[in-house]
């Protein structure tokens, strides 16, 4: 609950609909819905609830058509019964999350290693991003090659560790690139989810209160179709905004956030 409001989660891509996310957020976590008509369902007349749409920062579209539906349920309720949360994050904190389960696998394993990022495809956009996301994790991690393999669209995951291989890897670590776990394979290391029960209970609560103060503080319910124009999808709290710094500033503004409580993986 969150100022006397429901909390529910919205997933897209990322998590395959929200099929995921249960079993990473645990038992007692909030209820999870697919955008659309699931996710109408879940909006009975009587409940006051906060979304809070489940991406990484590799699907815009989420916020944008879940305040659609919230907009079309708002229409018989009173003002504030609704609220949209900001997305739970940006490619900016994803880039620092990979680097982060980078860090924890390879540590102290020698010889020449690569990281295969793994996730879902999705569409021309959100893929090629993932390939801008690899970039930047090589950019500012200590790993001589950072490669991109889509479940279920090109290259897939066997394409992607035979290259690996062919570029003279070592050990290749399947590293997820979403909430979707990475497959386990016997010619590969596997890591472990981006982020933890707790630390993805506590970013969620942190998404729901920018929301609730928004809502006290402004007015803003945050489904205006003008706030879903930003390219990550909501006009959120300033602390937020700050996230969404320039690329060249990332390794500054990355290794803060891992820093603190956003960041925090467990």
């Amino acid at each position: 609950m969150s100022g006397g409001r429901r909390v529910v989660l919205v997933g897209g891509h990322e998590s395959r609909q929200g099929g995921c996310l249960p079993e990473l957020i645990g038992s007692g976590g909030a209820p999870v819905h697919a955008p659309g008509r699931d996710l109408q369902s879940a909006l009975r007349p009587r409940h006051r609830l906060v979304a809070v749409p489940m991406t990484l920062g590799r699907d815009p579209d989420l916020p944008v058509v879940t305040a659609q539906t919230l907009r079309w349920a708002a229409r018989d309720r009173e003002p504030g019964d609704l609220l949209l949360a900001g997305p739970l994050g940006t490619t900016e904190h994803l880039v620092g999350w990979i680097r982060g389960a980078v860090t924890r696998t390879l540590r102290d394993l020698p010889g020449e290693r690569a990281v295969l990022l793994v996730a879902p495809a999705a569409g021309p956009e959100p893929d090629a991003d993932l390939f801008r996301v690899a970039r930047l994790v090589w950019q500012y991690t200590p790993i001589r090659w950072v490669e991109v393999a889509l479940s279920g669209g090109e290259p897939d995951v066997d394409e992607g560790v035979e290259r690996c291989r062919r570029l003279g890897a070592d050990d290749v670590v399947l590293v997820p690139a979403s909430f979707v776990p990475a497959p386990r394979r016997a010619d590969a290391r596997t890591a472990g989810p981006l982020l933890g029960a707790a630390s993805l209970a506590a970013l969620i609560r942190r998404r729901a209160a920018e929301a609730e103060r928004r809502w006290s503080r402004d007015g803003d319910d945050g489904l205006a179709p003008t706030a879903h124009g930003h390219g990550h999808g909501h006009a959120h709290e300033q602390g937020h905004e700050q996230d969404h710094g320039h690329l060249q500033e990332i390794p500054r503004r990355v290794m803060a956030d891992m820093k603190g409580e956003e960041s925090h993986v467990g």
